[in-house]
């Protein structure tokens, strides 16, 4: 069942990526297209494949596995199938750094100012969150960590743009905050997906620790579980993967906290089994979604984070309410 289901999502975002690749206002032929992406010359429809659809397919596969993969591993070590990647903080903490980039005019001055800025963030938030949660502390106490690691970056971030003095800086603020693929070159992919890389393999290497989770902390650790390390390697893995995603793409919510309870019936409830699911089934999503914003709206730029997140508020709320029927809130 497992590697039937890790078949059918890789062919899905196989196929979705091909999509991907062949969607958008140049108007070219399928064959056109794909002929332009794989010739070497410098034609106009060779720099649109290249430079533009090339680098916005590739960076929904590899934002949609960062999200699905890290609320998956969330799920999986608190045990709580309403846990998120935002829940420690690294998202809110990077677009923190992300906003500070766009209103100091960094941004504007250095391409490569807004992800690294971004991406110093969610380095900030992981030594906070270390730091608060100390050597020994459990699960309650990272969450109450990255509660309060994500209110400050809140609060920060909306008094930057409560003290702006440019509207169009402001504008600007708010709209990368939306979340977006559009207009991100190769060089967003290769600071990503670094980042991306190392985390997704941190994660996937605690598959078996986050099962003898399920049966209970003391038991885990009666199995030979380190706590502490477990804990360190999670936060690593999902700052390294949520804040090189939000570096690149901006706030894109209720992907990691839909896909992993979309597939868990599917996998037996195992997390190492839901793991490498979540991360093929995060990026079908996002690549659906940013499809879809082109295809709805094609005139218009609809945000991803905007769609993603009216998509994924009323599964949501019937996650919220599935939960409470089953005596678990």
């Amino acid at each position: 069942m497992r590697r039937a289901l890790l078949a059918v999502l890789a062919v899905l975002v196989l196929a979705l990526f091909s999509v991907s690749l062949l969607i958008g206002p140049a108007g070219l032929a399928p064959a056109e297209a794909l002929l332009a992406l794989i010739r070497g010359d410098a034609l106009a429809e060779t720099l649109v494949m290249r430079e533009i659809r090339l680098p916005r397919a590739l960076l929904a596969v590899l934002v949609g596995a960062a999200l699905g993969l890290a609320g998956a591993a969330m799920q999986g070590y608190l045990r709580n199938p309403l846990a998120e990647p935002g829940l420690i903080g690294v998202s809110g903490s990077a677009a923190l750094g992300a906003v500070i980039a766009l209103q100091t005019g960094f941004a504007a001055a250095h391409m490569l100012a807004l992800p690294f800025a971004a991406l110093a963030g969610a380095v900030l938030a992981v030594l906070i969150i270390l730091a608060l949660a100390g050597p020994r502390g459990g699960s309650i106490t990272l969450i109450l960590a990255g509660i309060a690691v994500s209110a400050l970056a809140g609060a920060l971030t909306a008094l930057v743009l409560n003290l702006s003095p440019n509207p169009f800086a402001a504008a600007e603020i708010v709209f990368w905050m939306m979340g977006s693929l559009q207009d991100r070159s190769m060089t967003h992919v290769w600071i990503a997906a670094p980042f991306i890389a190392l985390g997704g393999a941190v994660l996937l290497l605690q598959g078996r620790k986050f099962d003898a989770l399920t049966l209970g902390e003391d038991a885990a650790a009666s199995m030979g579980v380190h706590l502490g390390r477990l804990r360190l390697a999670l936060v690593l893995g999902v700052a390294s993967m949520v804040g090189a995603a939000t570096a690149v793409a901006g706030a894109i919510g209720f992907v990691g906290l839909v896909v992993p309870h979309i597939l868990r019936p599917f996998v037996g409830a195992r997390p190492s089994a839901l793991l490498p699911a979540s991360a093929l089934g995060g990026a079908a999503l996002v690549l659906m979604a940013d499809i879809a914003v082109r295809v709805i709206l094609p005139t218009r730029d609809l945000k991803l984070g905007v769609l993603t997140a009216i998509v994924g508020a009323p599964l949501f709320f019937h996650l919220i309410y599935k939960t409470r029927m089953q005596g678990q809130l």
